[in-house]
């Protein structure tokens, strides 16, 4: 029917409906090949949105990034520091066991001195009760003459002397001994917690190098997973696109060739078909008739030479509705040419 003279012309658009896409949507499209048209449009449009989608979370993945890439800044920082402290640690533990060391070679020479002293009083202790002890009493009269008695009295000043020496030893070597075990239980004391203090920062590196790679390992998933989906999701938007623009130009081909049972035909035999289905209709309800559904006024207008289309020879039928088609210039007029893709 002509579209100038039809009195309820409907735009005959196709419906595209388009999906919502989440971010954590699984791509499962099938193939494109052997869809409707509709749905084609319908799968490039939910592709084009999902694209925008991921796009969208791209920049949200580059913003989590740059906080990612702060953190890993931080934490490497603490890291390095945490580090520094260990190495330092570990010097002082090193220190700590030589001196610990030194320590103990000097604690048993003491106790070896220790034992040699405590043997030597213990040897003069042993003479002394083997033999009588002199007395002052003894050293006067037996001695001869006054030169002997001065040095009987030396002699007996210097055992005094000595044995005052040993004693004296034995308690000094007592005595250092005793403050060399303290020195070495301190020292014990240093070297375990230096040592625990080690153990702890050891711990704490092995925390932030497992949350470092946690995140980074974290960020790789969230870049790879986007990837994944941007390129399936343009892998099948294109092949949707592929197979809709095959499609449309299959229809075009067929929408422009004016072959069709009854003809030839002064129009796409596409339009005829829908419009009368070739056949030379009478006046319908509005009054178009004939094979191109001709409304009478243009009928008269183009010159027909019967009161209604359908009246006249195919031939006039072909001749004005080649007039009206004007190498499709003229497509507008009839609803059909927009419903089969011609407009």
């Amino acid at each position: 029917m002509p579209r100038s003279l039809s009195s309820a012309r409907g735009p005959a658009a196709l419906a595209v409906a388009l999906a919502a896409v989440l971010l954590g949507w699984a791509l499962t499209a099938g193939p494109a090949r052997g869809a409707d048209e509709q749905t084609l449009r319908e799968r490039i449009a939910s592709g084009k949105q999902r694209e925008q989608a991921l796009a969208s979370a791209a920049q949200r993945l580059a913003r989590l990034e740059r906080r990612v890439a702060r953190e890993l800044g931080i934490l490497e920082s603490r890291l390095a520091d945490v580090e520094s402290q260990l190495a330092a640690a570990r010097r002082r533990l090193t220190d700590t066991r030589v001196r610990l060391d030194a320590e103990r070679r000097r604690l048993r020479r003491l106790r070896s001195r220790l034992a040699e002293a405590r043997a030597q009083l213990a040897e003069v202790l042993r003479h002394r009760y083997m033999t009588d002890p002199p007395d002052l009493v003894s050293v006067v009269l037996d001695a001869d003459g006054f030169g002997d008695l001065l040095s009987r009295l030396e002699r007996l000043q210097r055992i005094e002397e000595a044995d005052a020496e040993i004693v004296e030893v034995v308690r000094r070597a007592r005595s250092d001994a005793a403050a060399e075990t303290r020195r070495l239980a301190k020292l014990e004391r240093q070297r375990e917690e230096a040592a625990q203090a080690v153990e702890r920062q050891h711990r704490a590196i092995s925390a932030m190098r497992a949350a470092a790679a946690a995140r980074r390992a974290t960020l790789a998933r969230a870049r790879a997973a986007r990837a994944a989906a941007l390129r399936a999701t343009r892998a099948d938007r294109r092949r949707a696109q592929r197979e809709l623009d095959k499609l449309l130009a299959e229809r075009r081909r067929a929408a422009s060739t004016t072959r069709g049972p009854g003809g030839p035909w002064a129009i796409p035999w596409a339009i005829v078909q829908c419009e009368s289905g070739g056949q030379n209709l009478p006046p319908n309800s509005a009054g178009a008739s004939g094979y191109y559904q001709f409304m009478p006024e243009t009928w008269r207008r183009l010159g027909g030479s019967t009161p209604h289309a359908y009246q006249a020879p195919k031939a006039e039928q072909d001749r004005l509705a080649a007039k009206l088609w004007d190498g499709g210039r003229g497509a507008h007029n009839w609803v059909c040419a927009a419903l089969v893709g011609i407009d």
